[in-house]
């Protein structure tokens, strides 16, 4: 009998100074407790705020935020893995299989920022800065290079998908699997979204924008842009891209762990 495989989804955290982080150890606790085979977050850990603004001649690189905002970056990424480490020292300490699922992290156009920051000012930035500040690796993540495409289990996860000649970002869950023709899941969008289409052979195929895991407010958004769900993804039965997809939110979260 084939083992059932689960699969959590982190959305969008875009982590900044001075904002709430204190539900990603909710996050880490409910991943501690269903312990998935492989948890994916889709990008845009980091906000990175300090670059958002970056244009040669227009704005000085400021040293200072940037620190500031890798630094906090790495405090929200400890909160989140808090419940696991202490769940894989309680195995440890009986002697038991500790739990060590699959971490597979797509950056986003927020991390990516680093690197435009770079590509627009390489004289001054290149070997200063770099993603690599943000540590994801160091807490065990496989890092993938933003708009790479991950397939795990026949799911392809990406910050993003890309359609028509200019790049642009598919805008629909059911232009994803109209296009991709595979089970697909994004996050960048933050609102989220499920469509379901049947291929030829039978075999149901799902196109998920995972809309966001943060619990502030984007001012870009406005007061109607962030009424969205919050929350992450527990994908169960995955098999060769199909699953039954559970919602969690962050509510929820708070509810059961807080």
């Amino acid at each position: 009998m084939q083992q059932s495989i689960k699969h959590a989804v982190i959305p969008d955290c875009q982590v900044k100074p001075d904002h709430d982080i204190s539900y990603l150890e909710h996050v880490g606790e409910y991943i501690a407790e269903k312990t998935p085979d492989v948890v994916v977050q889709i990008g845009d850990f980091a906000d990175m705020p300090s670059l958002s603004s970056y244009d040669v001649g227009k704005k000085a690189f400021e040293g200072k935020r940037y620190k500031d905002d890798v630094a906090y970056s790495k405090k929200a990424m400890s909160l989140l893995f808090k419940p696991i480490k202490r769940l894989q020292t309680y195995q440890a300490s009986k002697h038991k299989k500790q739990y060590d699922p699959r971490l597979i992290l797509t950056l986003g156009n927020h991390e990516n920022r680093i690197n435009r920051a770079i590509n627009n000012d390489a004289a001054k930035l290149d070997g200063v800065i770099s993603v690599a500040d943000l540590g994801y690796e160091a807490f065990g993540w496989e890092v993938f290079p933003f708009l790479d495409t991950v397939l795990v289990d026949g799911i392809v996860y990406s910050h993003y998908f890309v359609t028509g000649t200019m790049g642009r970002p598919v805008t629909t869950p059911a232009a994803l699997v109209s296009k991709k023709h595979m089970s697909c899941v994004m996050g960048h969008h933050q609102q989220r979204g499920v469509a379901y289409a049947t291929r030829a052979d039978g075999k149901e195929i799902k196109g998920i924008f995972a809309g966001c895991c943060y619990t502030h407010d984007e001012d870009y958004l406005g007061p109607q842009g962030n009424k969205v769900w919050r929350g992450v993804w527990m994908f169960h039965e995955v098999n060769d891209g199909q699953f039954d997809e559970m919602q969690v939110s962050l509510p929820y979260l708070k509810k059961r762990y807080g």
